[in-house]
């Protein structure tokens, strides 16, 4: 029996997503698995942080992922709605018609609350700013020497205090973050009225996709923050941001909310979005979608990308983010998240199969002075059981972590040798 992971097979076979504890180290090594692609329609989709990159060094990126059944049957449903036409039932032509009066009907509602999209537009615009990523690397050659590139991209932020601090996405700063070991990045933002400063990294939540940079300008225009939970299915919605970045600075487009609570599996987290029918393109991440009274109540994230496909953009609803973006300006961190302290790789039943191991996550690193440590559990185990919970992917891990906080003790089982182990472990807090 061969318990060793052959490291060419495993990187063949699967894509890596990291993250870091605070000290630079990895906190958490999540493999997710490579998806094989089937004759079905829309069996896999291509979710895509909506980062503008700059050069062709790739700065965010594509993550492939089996989206929710929910989405899956909406998307086949609407596929067999515009077959129907055939047999005289409904048409494209209506669908559209039906949408647009939508639209046309709350948008431009005689109500004293809602405003037009112009009025959104001017109310909101000023606060929403262009991001610059920067990151410089010096690569060694053996004919050239030592040779530096930059490579930038660009994604969209909102002002919410008047002294300069800036919500936007993780994946639009992450090198910015000193946990992603990159040692030479700047952060440049582009306010409306023409003016640049350079941005300091203040705090970032990987899992939630949230980050807060500061500039220092003051007397700012701010944006109001709405109530996310008020959001109906139906309700106009508003995306301002940058797509493409700056040369389309300021961009509106305008739709409604299609659906509530979407759940997204970005590969290492899922996550419950907005969805929206209002264009949200490369450059629009970190910006904002605004109901028809000018407050923001989403942070555009994500877009569905795949071809026959339109619509399906995405957003971190305000409810969820707000006390995190106050964490995060206060802190630079979120209170209380809990952290086990290991490096860890699926056991897939693949690798069941051929390495003699039980399905679940095998500890490749336990860090020093962590929960797992203090814990009793070894390099070389594999973690069955969670408080409870059967554990056989990093999903279902970051699950019963999110339902826990730090100094929570629960119980847990690993495999060592063949043999079940129980211990229990004291999360230390993810600073």
């Amino acid at each position: 029996m061969n318990n060793n992971f052959n490291n060419e097979d495993w990187n063949n076979q699967n894509q890596y997503n990291f993250n870091y504890d605070n000290q630079g180290y990895y906190k958490e090594i999540i493999v997710q698995p490579r998806k094989k692609r089937g004759g079905r329609l829309i069996t896999y989709l291509s979710l895509v942080l909506v980062t503008s990159l700059v050069t062709s060094f790739a700065v965010g990126g594509v993550m492939y992922s089996k989206f929710s059944q929910q989405l899956d049957s909406y998307a086949l449903k609407q596929t067999s709605t515009v077959s129907s036409s055939n047999n005289g039932t409904t048409s494209p032509t209506q669908l559209s018609a039906s949408v647009d009066d939508i639209k046309a009907t709350n948008l431009f509602s005689t109500s004293t609350d809602n405003l037009t999209v112009a009025e959104i537009a001017k109310k909101v615009g000023p606060s929403i700013v262009g991001i610059k990523m920067s990151v410089q690397s010096t690569r060694q050659s053996a004919f050239y020497g030592s040779r530096s590139s930059t490579s930038d991209s660009e994604g969209s932020g909102i002002i919410f205090t008047k002294d300069g601090y800036i919500i936007t996405n993780y994946h639009v700063v992450q090198y910015a973050d000193p946990k992603s070991g990159a040692s030479n990045s700047t952060l440049t933002v582009y306010l409306p009225d023409k003016r640049e400063a350079k941005a300091t990294f203040i705090g970032g939540d990987s899992d939630n996709d949230l980050a807060v940079i500061k500039i220092d300008l003051t007397n700012l225009p701010v944006a109001e923050l709405g109530d996310s939970s008020e959001v109906e299915v139906g309700d106009p919605a508003v995306a301002i941001g940058n797509p493409l970045g700056m040369e389309f600075a300021g961009s509106v487009t305008y739709g409604v909310i299609s659906a509530l609570n979407r759940q997204l599996d970005t590969g290492d987290n899922s996550m419950s979005l907005i969805q929206t029918d209002a264009a949200i393109n490369p450059g629009n991440s970190g910006g904002a979608l605004v109901n028809s009274k000018g407050q923001v109540i989403g942070i555009n994230s994500a877009k569905i990308s795949v071809t026959g496909v339109e619509g399906l953009g995405f957003a971190i609803p305000m409810n969820t983010a707000k006390p995190i973006v106050e964490q995060l300006k206060e802190y630079g961190y979120v209170k209380g998240k809990p952290l086990m302290g290991i490096s860890a790789q699926e056991v897939t039943e693949n690798y069941s199969r051929m390495y003699g191991l039980p399905v679940g996550i095998y500890i490749s690193e336990v860090s020093a002075g962590g929960a797992a440590e203090a814990a009793g559990i070894k390099k070389g185990d594999v973690l069955i059981k969670l408080a409870g919970s059967k554990i056989e992917t990093m999903s279902d891990l970051d699950a019963v972590k999110k339902k826990h906080k730090a100094g929570d003790t629960v119980d847990a089982v690993v495999s060592r040798d063949g043999t079940q182990v129980s211990v229990k472990i004291t999360f230390t807090e993810d600073k």
